[in-house]
This record gives C-alpha cells, structure tokens and sequence, in this order.
C-alpha cells in the first residue's frame, strides 16, 4: 500500500470520505487521491515524494505557481504582525482600492473570506435592493454551496428547479430558475414569463466548473439586455475567471457591465479570501450603511489581504497575461494536434489561463453536450498521464489552469506523455 492509500484510509475515519471538499476524494476517476506535501513552481510532490507537473494550482489561485517567492514572504511578513484582528486594517482598504481600479464596473467591495461567501452575499444583496425573490442560474455552473444555488432544473420548461442536495428546503428551491448556459432565446422566454419576480441573474462568464465552456457572445450580451430592462440584477460570478483569463477578468474580455461581481481564488493568492463589488446604489444597501446583513469575523484576513496584494500586483506586468494566454494555448493545440495523429476522439481549448479537454470531437457548449462526453475515455487519460507525473483535475468536468510557472518545457512534456498515451490506444 502506498503512502497516500494509507493516509486516505486513515483520513476516512475522521473526515467524511476522507477530503474536505469532495472533487478531492477520486470517486469521478477511481483510484486513492494524493496526498501532498509540497509544492514548488509548476510542481507538486506528493506523499510518496513523486513529482507532478500540476494543472490544478489549487484549482485556480495559483496563477503564478506554488509557493511564489513574494508571496510567501508577504505572508510571513503579515503573520508575524498578527494572524488576525477582527478591526479595520491598512492593508483591507489597499486591496479594496486595487480591485476597484481594476475593475471598472466596481465602485465598492467588500471582502469576504470565499468564493461560495461572495456569491451567496451578493444574491441576498440583489434581492434586498430589488424586493424580490426569484434568480436564475444555468445548468452546470457552480456558484459554491450555498441552498439557493444546489438546485437543479425543474420538471419542465421554465419552471422553478428542485433541490440538487440533500437538506435544501423545496421552498426555498422554487425561486431559483435553472436554465441552459448558452441558450440566449431560454432567457428571453423566462424573463418574458417571470421578469417582474426576477431579482438576479447570476452567471459564470466563462463556465469552470462543467469543464471550460466558453460564451456565446449573444448570450452575454443577452443577459445583459434583459436585466436592465426588467430591472433585475446582473451578478458575474468571476471566482474562478477573475484575473484568471485577462488582466480585466471575464468582464473585459468580453466587454459586458454586470451590476455585481463576485471575485475569489486569484485575488487571494492562494490564501482564503473573496470579495463581492459592484454599483454604489446597490453596494450602499450592505450593512452598516443599509439594510442587507452580512458580516465575517476573519473577512479581510491581513495574511490572505497581503498574498492578494502581491498577487495583484505581481500579475499587472507587461506582457503577463499575453504569455499566459500563449502558453495555455500551446498546451491545448499540441493535446488535439497529439489525439488528432491518432485518430482519438478529443478536442481542448483555452480562454486565458484556463484550459477544457473533451473526449468529444468538439468542445462542448452546454452542460448537456458535456454530459454526453466519453467520461470513461477522460478517467483513463487521468490515471496514464497521472502515472507520467501530470496531476490534471481529478473529473472530466472540470477546468485546468496553467501557471506564469510552467515552461515552454513542462508543456511540451505534457504534449509527449499525451502523444504516447494516445499512441497506446
């Protein structure tokens, strides 16, 4: 038995499952997870000291790879000042600054300590600022754990979805709308029937968490149109795209204004920290200034505060994401061009420093044509370029990220071991 399988073994007799977030536990590919203990650049090692070339980062935070000098330093710096305060601090509004800068459709944030914390905030803001009840989302995308978002699509066309988890009431499932990522016309006819109820739609501007799936533009541009006429509020979940595929996050790549956006991942460096921001009339509604509740003993954490500002920073170089998006885009071409030598069912794309692979002739453009990849073809692919020390994302349907760490070397490694994989059949 190896390390890791002991450790997973022990693991789950104190931890349900033994993992603290569930992708973790290998239950999609098979197999024990690994355990890891350190983690360097563009690499990881894991309990049984072998070495992976990752394309997880911690699936997605760490944009300029593990353990980045600066970075490690700004924390150590922080800490040994004070873990945390519970009171303002300098370095909270430094950050709140910088993001509002980078952000154009933010005039105020607030800083929150996750993603999932982000997004169920800033729904509870829409409804409070509009006075009503229901959101849409879309099938496939994940906007963290919180019970009006673990709800799945309803029994028939445009109506309020069911529970996706076990202990989220029904009631509270009815107001969420689940509709189609992609599907411009599905809007138009759930806002032509339910417009007036409508407090928010909420959206991943580029889908992760089905696997990449990129945007139609008439579908972003849809959304948008829709909101402001029928007055809804239009909440970018930018968690994992924020700063990830462009130096003005999904929202300037394509050129579209949401009202709210949610940030996570890169803007904490690796350390656990989110933020929701958006327009003043909707963000002065917050507590203390409005009536909206929320409130976080550790948001605005100095240590994940001082790893966001110096990611931030650090990523705001000439030429960084021009390199990124290159980089990530080589390692997708040379996947398909590999598969494609071998006659393999497969194709991958990129939007900046996010990558999809698909064992489907083409990249998929909703949730159902994801499901209908070969699943089994993709788990088999994991364990061989597993073997070869390449840690992908343990599921077939989520995104991988490349680092400012990886080489031109690393990705024409990772070309190789695929190439010989497909050679293999």
């Amino acid at each position: 038995m190896t390390h890791n399988e002991e450790l997973f073994t022990r693991a789950r007799k104190t931890i349900p499952g033994g993992v603290n977030s569930p992708v973790r536990a290998f239950r999609s590919v098979g197999g024990a997870p690994r355990f890891f203990t350190r983690g360097a650049g563009a690499r990881v090692w894991d309990a049984d000291d072998k070495c992976y070339v990752d394309y997880v980062g911690s699936w997605g935070p760490l944009i300029l790879g593990h353990a980045d000098a600066d970075t490690v330093r700004a924390v150590q710096e922080a800490a040994a000042k004070g873990l945390s305060f519970g009171a303002p601090t300098i370095g909270e509004i430094e950050l709140a600054e910088l993001l509002v800068q980078r952000v154009p459709s933010m005039d105020m944030v607030r800083l929150v300590s996750s993603g999932t914390e982000a997004t169920m905030s800033a729904i509870r803001l829409a409804r409070g600022f509009t006075g009503r009840d229901a959101i849409i989302k879309f099938e496939g995308c994940y906007h963290g754990h919180g019970d009006s978002l673990l709800v799945k699509a309803g029994s028939g066309l445009l109506t309020f979805g069911n529970p996706s988890s076990a202990g989220v009431p029904a009631d509270l499932a009815q107001h969420t709308l689940v509709l189609d990522y992609n599907d411009a016309q599905g809007l138009r006819d759930a806002f032509a029937q339910h417009g007036k109820t409508i407090a928010c739609v909420i959206v991943e501007p580029v889908a992760g968490n089905m696997n990449l799936i990129a945007p139609k533009p008439e579908f972003l541009a849809a959304m948008r149109e829709l909101c402001t006429r029928h007055g809804s509020v239009l909440i970018f979940d930018e968690v994992m795209t924020g700063f990830r595929v462009g130096p003005g996050s999904a929202q300037g790549l394509y050129g579209i204004t949401p009202d709210l956006s949610t940030f996570g991942k890169v803007v904490g460096g690796g350390m656990p920290l989110g933020a929701f921001g958006g327009r003043r009339d909707i963000m002065e509604q917050i507590a203390p200034l409005g009536p909206v509740y929320q409130a976080g003993t550790l948001s605005g954490n100095p240590l994940s505060v001082a790893a966001g500002l110096v990611t931030l920073k650090k990523i705001a170089a000439p030429g960084f994401y021009e390199a990124l998006t290159a980089r990530t885009k080589s390692l997708v071409d040379g996947l398909a061009a590999a598969a494609k030598r071998h006659g393999v069912k497969f194709s991958a794309q990129s939007v900046g420093g996010m990558f999809g692979v698909y064992f489907a002739a083409t990249p998929p453009t909703s949730y159902a044509e994801v499901m209908a990849c070969d699943k089994e073809a993709f788990n088999r692919f994991f364990h061989s370029m597993l073997d070869a020390g390449f840690y992908l994302a343990p599921s077939a349907f989520e995104a991988g990220f490349v680092s400012a760490a990886h080489t031109d070397a690393d990705i024409a490694a990772t070309v190789a071991a695929a190439d010989a994989i497909f050679a293999a059949g």
